[in-house]
């Protein structure tokens, strides 16, 4: 197996993991917000904690698959799922396998390590980065 050049395909591997990452948690605003994909839930009320939590799922992750604002946008998200993981997760059980927190603790350190690398070559912040 040739690894060479791998390193070299960083930037670009780094974009599909943002991208990805922000299609997914888009899906978990569009279900608090919409109910899409299948959800039950009552009415939408946006100034709540699940209102403000779907609308930064929703609009955070739309920024982070765009790459624009990556890294303010990143920290925000992490420190959301931080907040999510230990005030809904951890109370239950110690073990994230256990309380079902492993997703928030994922979108954590994912979003954590976007604050701090960056979005790839792949984005409008790179694209602006450049005109500048």
């Amino acid at each position: 197996m040739n690894l060479t050049g791998l390193s070299e395909r960083a930037p670009q591997v780094l974009s599909l993991l943002r991208i990805v990452a922000g299609l997914m948690f888009m899906q978990h605003g569009t279900q608090k917000i919409f109910g899409f994909p299948e959800a039950a839930r009552g009415p939408f009320e946006l100034m709540s904690q699940m209102g403000i939590g779907g609308v930064l799922e929703l609009v955070g992750g739309a920024l982070i698959v765009l790459g624009l604002f990556t890294r303010p946008v990143a920290f925000i998200l992490s420190g959301m799922m931080a907040v999510a993981y230990f005030q809904f997760h951890a109370p239950s059980s110690l073990y994230p396998l256990v309380n079902q927190g492993e997703l928030a603790v994922m979108y954590c350190w994912v979003f954590f390590y976007l604050a701090f690398a960056g979005p790839g070559a792949w984005s409008l912040d790179a694209i602006l980065g450049r005109k500048a």
